[in-house]
């Protein structure tokens, strides 16, 4: 059975539907075979039976006339039907005829010794007693037939009604038995054309589903080879397209780097240039000034250069903090908790403010070039909540599950409509969402007017183009 089940596997769809298909056909030819035999066999006998009523009709019904006032058939009426099955063709045909009156009483037979014994009455017998003839092979197996059985294994049984001259009544009903070897060739001859048409009208319809089948296999072999090729083809482009995508989260991750080294680098010029030349001016400010005190120019004089010390020590002092700023400090001996740290409490040293943090514990490393966009996530939207919302309800929430990990900052400050923010070109939340975005995350900003302001961004853990790894 299995090496059957794997045979029809391995076939195409075109021979599994034609092997199908001729098992239904043949089923459907034997059937359809069978139905028009017996119809044949029906047809003939009936037919036969028609022609042996005709017989009755035309030579035994006159011979009984008058039966059923007597009761019985006259040795008149009983020899001319001897001699009918002497002298005429059809009665040549006949084995053994019998004349029942309606009660079932045998009135005349060939064979004597039975005439005046009463049988049960049959169906074919109750048929012509309605008026009806009834035909059917016989195998001569009731009682009446016993002897007729021995010599004959079976016979064309007819019962045909002989109705009273003249009227619609029926007087009595002629059995007849006659030969089936004519009626068999008969039978066998249009049994041989009748499966002939009948197989000759299956193989037909066959051969036309088998074209029509193969026309349609050929087209679906065609469709499936080009779509096979069309998947063939968009699986190479979605393998290129993930090689291009993985591609720019790799170039995204050493931009990232590039750009921490570059405000590095810009943050240590600033600190040793200018700073340094702002510095020494103050110096030398204050030296004039102290000389100017001893020689008493003018309060006037003395007063601005004074204003522009203070000027210059505030640009001196705000410089640093830019180069503080633009400097990220040291975050590859850092997790990622201890980088939300340090950038949380850098914040609460810088502004004097306090912030709410909440730190799920995450089970997954995180890259370098994560940590650094979510440091400067952090300090930019912490710097926005100091600048905007006095440091009000500040908080941090970082929470990682199924490979995402999600950041998010919220203060409870005045608020603002971030469709106008937007259009306003602010470089603050415009940063942000590059940074985010160009690791692959999402980046969101909820706010209105006197509901401060939440800011959530997701990015993904897996393959989130870092080198160093924890």
């Amino acid at each position: 059975m299995s090496r059957i089940l794997l045979f029809l596997k391995n076939m195409s769809l075109y021979r599994r539907f034609m092997l199908a298909s001729l098992i239904i056909l043949l089923a459907g030819m034997l059937g359809i075979g069978a139905w028009v035999q017996q119809q044949i066999v029906d047809g003939v006998i009936h037919r036969t039976g028609a022609t042996t009523a005709l017989y009755v009709d035309s030579f035994v019904a006159p011979q009984i006339q008058g039966v059923n006032q007597t009761a019985e058939l006259t040795q008149a009426q009983r020899d001319a039907l001897s001699r009918l099955l002497r002298d005429t063709p059809m009665g040549k045909q006949i084995v053994m005829i019998k004349i029942w009156d309606p009660r079932g009483r045998l009135l005349y037979s060939t064979d004597a010794s039975a005439i005046g014994k009463l049988f049960p009455m049959h169906e074919g017998m109750l048929r012509a007693r309605l008026g009806e003839v009834d035909s059917e092979i016989s195998q001569l197996d009731e009682e009446e037939n016993m002897d007729l059985g021995a010599v004959y294994p079976q016979l064309l049984e007819t019962y045909s009604p002989i109705w009273q001259s003249g009227t619609d009544q029926v007087i009595a009903v002629a059995e007849f038995y006659q030969k089936t070897d004519d009626l068999k060739q008969e039978l066998a001859v249009l049994t041989r054309r009748s499966w002939l048409v009948v197989g000759l009208a299956i193989l037909l319809i066959y051969l036309l589903l088998a074209g029509f089948v193969r026309g349609a296999s050929r087209t679906i072999q065609g469709q499936q080879k080009e779509l096979a090729s069309q998947v063939v083809q968009l699986t190479g482009l979605l393998a290129q397209n993930r090689e291009l995508n993985e591609r720019v989260r790799r170039a995204s991750a050493s931009v990232a780097q590039l750009n921490e080294g570059y405000l590095k680098r810009i943050g240590s010029e600033l600190h040793d240039g200018p700073a340094q030349e702002l510095g020494l001016s103050i110096l030398k400010l204050d030296a004039l000034a102290g000389n100017l005190e001893k020689s008493t120019p003018g309060a006037d004089l003395a007063r601005q250069l004074e204003e522009i010390g203070l000027s210059m020590q505030n640009a001196l002092k705000e410089m640093r903090a830019i180069a503080a700023g633009l400097s990220l400090p040291q975050l590859a001996n850092l997790d990622l908790a201890g980088t939300v740290q340090h950038a949380v409490r850098a914040h609460e040293r810088r502004t004097g403010t306090r912030v709410e943090l909440d730190l799920q514990p995450l089970s997954q490393a995180v890259g370098l070039p994560l940590r650094i966009t979510i440091y400067r996530l952090i300090q930019e939207a912490l710097s926005n909540a100091c600048r905007h919302a006095g440091g009000a309800g500040q908080r941090v929430q970082l929470a990682g599950e199924d490979g995402q990990l999600t950041v998010t900052i919220a203060d409870s400050g005045p608020g603002f409509d971030p469709l106008q923010a937007a259009s306003s070109g602010r470089l603050g939340l415009s940063g942000m969402r590059e940074r985010v975005e160009s690791l692959g995350g999402s980046f969101q900003v909820e706010s209105r007017p006197g509901h401060g302001t939440t800011i959530q961004a997701r990015l993904h853990l897996l393959n989130d183009g870092g080198t160093a790894r924890e």
